[in-house]
């Protein structure tokens, strides 16, 4: 049996919007308040993007600045612990922003999008091989551990690429998403592909977007996952035509875990397995 299981909720994301579900959190105290709530329904890792005052994605490091500090607060106040994982996504954005939070908010955690696909065939998610460069020297430097999300096949050829060129240093942490149109399908087969691939010592987590969320989370506890991500970035629905929040989706991937005989980790025991450190 695998050991204790980490929980990452995504909470936002940087495209599902109040009109798909009102229960998405864009604003500084929203994103806050439901930091706090998923930390007390039993998630370890909080992955965080920001809005702007439309409610659209931005990088804006002002703008991320105020929206951790805000979660920083509030976790401090309710006494809660968690990891932070911060977005380093943003395909229209310049490298500087986004890169730039991280030096002043310094995360335990940030995503590492190793590879460029056709998004939903409808824009193109550009991480470019300099930028990749840059983020994974910065996230060595700034002692921030990587998250390596895999939405498609050769992502994982770019990460052994950049462990052999020294960008990425092991023992690493896979996020696979699986299910994005343009990328692999959230099923058993891209998952029986991927798996074998990892870098030896690695750690992994998993998540379906949509409809692939529940299909996603069984096969990862099947396998032994070491986590399970959830959250309104993926997938908004608790169950068909029910809307979720973010809370009711962490308690659901926490009761599955325990029907297959899984612990739940706490926010420092992820430290722990994941090999963190705490700066703040």
């Amino acid at each position: 049996m695998s050991g204790k299981l980490i929980i990452t909720c995504a909470l936002t994301g940087a495209g599902t919007t109040k009109a798909q579900n009102p229960n998405v959190p864009v604003t500084a105290a929203e994103i806050a308040a439901d930091v706090v709530a998923v930390a007390k329904a039993g998630a370890a890792v909080a992955h965080i993007h920001v809005r702007d005052e439309a409610g659209v994605n931005t990088m804006d490091t002002n703008i991320f600045v105020g929206v951790v500090e805000a979660v920083r607060e509030a976790v401090k106040k309710a006494g809660v612990d968690v990891v932070l994982n911060l977005t380093t996504s943003g395909s229209k954005f310049s490298d500087e922003w986004r890169i730039g939070h991280l030096p002043i908010l310094k995360p335990e955690m940030c995503s590492y999008d190793p590879g460029t696909m056709n998004w939903a065939n409808s824009f193109v998610f550009l991480n470019s091989p300099a930028f990749l460069e840059k983020l994974g020297h910065a996230s060595q430097e700034l002692e921030i551990k990587p998250e390596c999300e895999i939405f498609d096949g050769g992502m994982i050829g770019n990460v052994d690429y950049y462990v052999k060129k020294g960008v990425l240093k092991n023992p690493l942490h896979y996020q696979f998403v699986l299910g994005v149109p343009g990328g692999m399908p959230g099923n058993i087969d891209s998952l029986a592909y991927l798996l074998p691939k990892i870098q030896p010592g690695s750690t992994w987590s998993i998540t379906g977007i949509g409809r692939s969320s529940m299909p996603m989370m069984l096969a990862g506890l099947s396998a032994g996952c070491d986590g399970l991500r959830v959250g309104l970035e993926d997938n908004i629905n608790l169950s068909k035509g029910v809307l979720a929040t973010n809370v009711q989706l962490v308690e659901q991937a926490i009761g599955l875990a325990k029907a297959a005989g899984r612990e739940i980790a706490t926010a420092a025991e992820a430290r722990e397995i994941l090999g963190l450190k705490k700066h703040i």
